[in-house]
């Protein structure tokens, strides 16, 4: 069965693009405020951040291709917020969502909280500043299928304002035509998603970089060993899970440990590269 569309409203209060903005999806109680941490001071006052809610802190990290990432709640969430504005330096930007008709109460964000950073976790996209892992609070059955519905819906909001830490990878569809690379008795291989390019699970990369390697690789490949992506396995790294990379290059130079051109790197079962498949040519 198709997915069925969806709508989504942005609201940019000030009339600046990339400053307060409010987010709102069809036949949805939820809204979200998205506010760069530079108008924070200004916009504080609005009344979403009386309400009960959860928010989301972004901010860049030392790794290419992943954003730091913290989780949180608060009842009222602005205390919380102006603390974290006060003694957190990382965070550029907040995505803070609550309830149009003040149905969220404390053990709801609670909830949302918890199952937001379990996500995050197993999406594996990004650098959790969250020190601790909450338990969910004990709800009641209907609380519970309340709260995932929310979740849902700001499930299917993130990806839309570009947030990607808790995106699972998509099941690849049948239409889909896997590529791979292989070099020095290493395979991996992927296909392209809209958010960039997928490495399967289990594809091979080298334990060791060349020195030449950019340095934006030699940091990312060290982050995925961090972070288990990548684990040592025999003579090889290899991917515990399917991970997706901005592009397919940088997919490419990660899973080679130096330098590379995706768009040739990758081909498929009749050793067509990418590029050719894209252009329809034959090179």
């Amino acid at each position: 069965m198709s997915k069925l569309g969806f709508s989504i409203r942005l609201f940019v209060v000030d009339g600046v693009p990339d400053g307060l903005r409010l987010v709102e999806k069809s036949n949805w109680v939820g809204r979200g405020v998205i506010c760069p941490r530079s108008v924070f001071a200004d916009s504080k006052c609005r009344r979403e951040f009386d309400k009960t809610g959860v928010y989301i802190l972004t901010g860049p990290s030392e790794i290419p291709d992943t954003a730091t990432v913290y989780i949180g709640e608060g009842d009222p969430a602005k205390p919380r917020l102006e603390s974290h504005f006060a003694k957190k330096d990382f965070w550029t930007s907040l995505i803070l969502f609550v309830s149009k008709d003040d149905n969220l109460n404390k053990a709801h964000v609670q909830y949302l909280e918890a199952r937001l950073i379990q996500l995050a976790k197993e999406a594996n996209r990004s650098i959790l500043d969250n020190g601790n892992t909450p338990q969910e609070p004990s709800l009641s059955e209907q609380d519970v299928a309340d709260a995932e519905g929310f979740l849902s819906e700001m499930l299917l909001i993130f990806p839309v304002i570009g947030v990607n830490a808790f995106e699972q990878p998509a099941v690849k569809v049948r239409a889909t035509t896997t590529l791979a690379m292989r070099a020095k008795d290493l395979v991996a291989e992927g296909y392209e998603v809209p958010q960039g390019f997928l490495v399967m699970k289990g594809s091979e990369a080298p334990n060791e970089h060349v020195p030449s390697t950019p340095p934006f690789v030699v940091d990312l490949r060290r982050s995925l060993i961090e972070r288990r992506v990548l684990v040592p396995e025999g003579k090889f790294l290899v991917l515990s899970q399917d991970y997706v990379f901005d592009s397919p290059s940088t997919a490419a130079a990660v899973m080679l440990a130096r330098n590379a051109n995706g768009r040739i790197e990758w081909r498929d079962a009749e050793g067509r590269t990418l590029r050719e498949l894209q252009s329809g040519t034959k090179e």
